[in-house]
C-alpha cells in the first residue's frame, strides 16, 4: 500500500495590535504564496491587543490544530507564541520573526503572560525539527541583544539565524526571504 504523504501545515501566528496587523503586512501575501500542497491557517486571533498567552496557546491548540506537521511561523507577540508553544507541544519547526524574551518594560506585554518566567530553550529544541530566526538590526521596537539572546539561548546556526540591517520590524507586504525559507523547508524528500 502506498505510504499516506503527511500534509505540511503552516500556521501564522502574528503580532498584538489587532485587525490593522493583517492589512499592511505580509501575512495575507504569505498565505496566498505558501508552497504547493502545504495548507495555510491565518485567522484573526482572539484577544488581538494584548495576545495573552493563556488565550493564545489553546486558541493555537483547538483551532489552528498546530501539531507534529505544523510550521509556526510567529511575528513579534507572536513569536513569543510559538516559542511558548513549542516549549509544550511537539511541532514540525518554528519560524521566528522579530522575537524579543522580555516585556522591555510595556504593561501591555507584561499583561501577555509570555515573559512571566524564564525561556525554557532546550525544551524548544527538542521539541521542534528545525527553528529559524529573522532578526533586523534597525527594528525600532526590540533591541538587537533580544533577538541575540534567542539565537544564542536556542543556539542557532547561522544558516538557521538571519539578521538583516534595514528590515525594522518585518512590517513590509510581502516576505520573499520567508517564502523562500518554506519553500526549501517544505521540500519532498527524494
Amino acid at each position: 500500500s502506498k505510504m499516506a504523504v503527511v500534509e505540511t501545515k503552516i500556521a501564522i501566528i502574528p503580532g498584538n495590535g489587532g485587525a490593522d496587523s493583517y492589512k499592511g503586512n505580509w501575512y495575507p501575501w504569505l498565505a496566498q504564496n505558501v508552497p504547493d500542497g502545504v495548507k495555510a491557517q491565518l485567522q484573526q486571533m482572539p484577544d488581538p491587543y494584548t495576545a495573552t498567552e493563556s488565550i493564545w496557546l489553546p486558541y493555537m491548540r483547538d483551532e489552528l490544530k498546530c501539531d507534529k506537521r505544523t510550521i509556526i511561523v510567529g511575528h513579534s507577540s507572536g513569536a513569543e507564541a510559538a516559542m511558548r508553544f513549542a516549549e509544550a507541544h511537539s511541532v514540525k519547526g518554528i519560524i521566528i520573526v522579530s522575537g524579543c524574551v522580555t516585556d522591555l518594560g510595556n504593561a501591555n506585554e507584561r499583561a501577555s503572560g509570555y515573559y512571566s518566567r524564564p525561556w525554557n530553550w532546550e525544551a524548544i529544541r527538542s521539541n521542534t525539527t528545525f527553528i529559524h530566526q529573522f532578526a533586523s538590526q534597525d527594528d525600532p521596537f526590540i533591541p538587537l541583544h533580544e533577538m541575540h539572546t534567542i539565537r544564542d539561548g536556542l543556539k542557532l546556526s547561522d544558516d538557521c539565524y538571519h539578521e538583516f540591517t534595514d528590515r525594522g520590524h518585518f512590517m513590509t507586504s510581502q516576505f520573499p526571504e520567508l517564502r523562500l525559507l518554506l519553500e526549501q523547508l517544505c521540500k519532498p524528500h527524494s
